[in-house]
C-alpha cells in the first residue's frame, strides 16, 4: 500500500496535469470557434458559386463536357491530396488520416498502378509519407497552420495542370469534414475528374457552425429544443429555360470550373482545420474528465489511508495507556 506521501505526490501531479488539459481544451476550443468563422466567411461565395453553376448546368445541353470532368478508362498514374495537423493530442484525427491514405495507396497498388504521388498537407503526415518512401509533391507543412486561399489555388491549378497534360489520371481529396463540434466525418473525396451533375451539389453543406459543445449530451440538447442550424437544401432550379452564352458556352465553364476546384482545395482545408480543433478540444476534455475521477479516487485513497495511519496511532496510545 502506498504510503501518505506517495499518494500526495501523485495528486500534485495529476492536480497538474489537469491544468495543462484543461488549459489546451480552451485554446482549442478558441481556435475552434475562428475556424468555423473562416468556414461561415467562405459559405456565402461556395453557396453563391453552387448556384450560378448547377442553374448554368440544368439549362445547358448533356454534351457540354469540359476535359477535366471525362473520367479516363485507363488508370496510370495518381495523385493524393492528404490533410492532417502539424500537432498532435487531437485523439485518433491524425491516425484515421493516415490509415485511410495507406489503404487507398494499397488499394491502387492492388490494380497495379504504382505512380502515386501524394500533396501532403500537415506535418504529421508528411513525416509518415518520408518514413514509408513514398513520393510528395512538395512541403505544405505552413498551410495546416494558416489556412491560405492563394496556396490552396496554386495546387489546384497544378494539379489542374498535370491532370490535363495526362500525368495524371485522377486526383483524391483525404480529410475530415467538419459537420459539427462532435462531429467530423473521415472523407475520402474525388477532385479530378470533376463531378458535373447537378445531383451532388451542396451535398457537403451540411455543416453546424453555430456551437462549440463536443460532447453527445450537449449536441443532443440542442438537436431537441431546435437550436441547430438547420442548412436549407438549395434545390437547383432552372430560372430560365435558355441561357444566351457568351462569348461561348465552353468559354464560361473553363471559367467557372477552375473556381470551383480552387474551392474544393480550400474548404478541404478548412474543414480539416476545424476538425483539428475540434478533436483536440474533445480529447483534452476528456483528459480532464479522467483526472477529475483520478483525483476524486485519490483523494478517497488518502483520505482513508490518513484515517488508517490516525487509528492505528491512537490504538498505540490506548495500548500504551492499558500496559502503564
Amino acid at each position: 500500500m502506498p504510503s501518505l506521501k506517495e499518494i500526495k505526490n501523485r495528486i500534485a501531479s495529476v492536480q497538474s496535469t489537469r491544468k495543462i488539459t484543461s488549459a489546451m481544451k480552451m485554446v482549442a476550443s478558441s481556435k475552434l470557434h475562428h475556424a468555423q468563422v473562416a468556414i461561415q466567411n467562405m459559405l456565402p461565395y461556395e453557396n453563391l458559386l453552387e448556384h450560378i453553376l448547377k442553374s448554368f448546368l440544368l439549362s445547358a445541353p448533356e454534351d457540354a463536357k469540359t476535359i477535366l470532368s471525362t473520367e479516363r478508362k485507363e488508370l496510370k498514374a495518381v495523385a493524393l491530396v492528404v490533410y492532417s495537423s502539424n500537432s498532435s493530442l487531437c485523439g485518433g484525427y491524425n491516425n484515421n488520416v493516415i490509415r485511410m491514405m495507406q489503404k487507398a495507396i494499397d488499394g491502387y497498388k492492388a490494380q497495379g498502378i504504382s505512380n502515386i504521388t501524394i500533396y501532403p498537407i500537415g506535418r504529421k503526415v508528411a513525416e509518415k509519407v518520408r518514413k514509408l518512401s513514398y513520393k510528395p509533391a512538395g512541403d505544405f507543412i505552413e498551410l495546416a497552420d494558416k489556412p491560405n486561399a492563394a496556396d490552396c489555388k496554386s495546387i489546384a491549378e497544378e494539379l489542374t495542370k498535370k491532370y490535363m497534360n495526362h500525368e495524371v489520371d485522377k486526383v483524391e481529396l483525404i480529410y475530415h469534414h467538419f459537420k459539427s463540434a462532435g462531429s467530423q466525418v473521415l472523407t475520402r473525396r474525388t477532385f479530378l475528374p470533376i463531378d458535373l451533375s447537378t445531383e451532388n451539389i451542396g451535398a457537403y453543406n451540411d455543416r453546424d457552425l453555430s456551437s462549440n459543445m463536443a460532447t453527445a449530451k450537449a449536441q443532443a440538447y440542442l438537436r431537441e429544443n431546435g437550436r441547430q442550424r438547420n442548412q436549407a437544401s438549395d434545390e437547383p432550379k432552372a430560372f430560365l429555360d435558355d441561357f444566351i452564352v457568351e462569348p461561348d458556352l465552353m468559354t464560361v465553364l473553363k471559367s467557372l470550373i477552375p473556381k470551383l476546384l480552387d474551392l474544393m482545395i480550400y474548404t478541404a482545408l478548412l474543414d480539416s482545420n476545424a476538425s483539428e480543433h475540434a478533436a483536440r478540444m474533445v480529447a483534452m476534455q476528456t483528459a480532464t474528465d479522467n483526472a477529475d475521477e483520478l483525483l476524486k479516487d485519490l483523494n478517497l485513497e488518502y483520505n482513508k489511508s490518513r484515517q488508517t495511519a490516525i487509528t492505528n496511532e491512537l490504538l498505540d496510545i490506548v495500548g500504551g495507556s492499558v500496559n502503564n
